[in-house]
């Protein structure tokens, strides 16, 4: 059954903004094959599509000049940042949690790959600090769009995980659900969202994609659902002037 390549977002959908964006789906992977420094199909010639190997860390890829063919990114990364116009930054998923960040006043976006270890971790508001530090982001200017990810509605985790959130994270018990002493369903979103908010970003100005990969085998791949990587979904943002 058919549906949408790719998702947009009204608050990052006006061409005054002067970026692109898109969530991916599983029929906009297809056949979509990211890599450094090369344009792909469906994207501008004039634009350089830039993706790196993803490590589930919370270390940021900055781009602060522009790509050329011979450019290439060996290490790996979660988040990538640029401020550089035909630039955009992607990233990879199947479960995990794509974010897409826009900072209009300084002209920087942000693309973050956060899975259960990344959200925890607290990646997202270290990459809107380092968009602070090298940018001079200021967090109540930015916006921020979560995107489509395993919903609270599947995404059960164990004792290792909780574990891990609980000393990570405060008001832990806000982001779980059916918690029974060992395992609960974790909502990565509700996590993300309320990181962001406590980083200083205005409530209006968060958004989510409230899709479930794990439930929606028509649009998303997952590798909760299907036990190996069968695809990724492409999810990317740049800016166009």
């Amino acid at each position: 059954m058919g549906g949408p390549a790719v998702i947009t977002v009204p608050a990052f959908a006006s061409a005054r903004g002067g970026i692109r964006h898109f969530f991916g789906t599983r029929h906009h992977a297809s056949g979509f094959e990211v890599e450094a420094g090369i344009p792909r199909p469906g994207i501008p010639r004039s634009t350089w599509l830039l993706s790196v190997r993803q490590v589930h860390g919370t270390a940021a890829l900055v781009v602060d000049r522009s790509l050329s063919s011979d450019d290439r990114f060996d290490g790996g990364w979660d988040a990538l940042v640029t401020d550089q116009p035909g630039v955009m930054v992607a990233v990879r998923t199947a479960d995990c949690v794509p974010v897409l960040v826009h900072d209009p006043k300084r002209r920087v976006v942000a693309a973050i790959h956060a899975g259960w270890r990344g959200a925890v971790a607290g990646i997202v508001p270290k990459t809107m600090a380092l968009m602070r530090s090298r940018f001079g982001s200021d967090p109540a200017q930015l916006h921020v769009s979560i995107g489509p990810s395993a919903g609270v509605c599947c995404y059960q985790v164990d004792e290792l995980v909780l574990d891990k959130l609980r000393r990570e994270f405060g008001g832990w018990e806000t982001v779980v659900r059916d918690y029974n002493g060992g395992t609960a369903r974790l909502d990565l979103k509700s996590l993300i969202r309320e990181q962001v908010r406590l980083a200083g970003t205005r409530s209006d100005a968060i958004t989510s994609v409230n899709l479930c990969t794990i439930c929606h085998e028509d649009l998303f791949f997952s590798y909760r659902r299907e036990g190996k990587v069968m695809g990724t979904m492409v999810s990317a943002i740049g800016l166009t002037r």
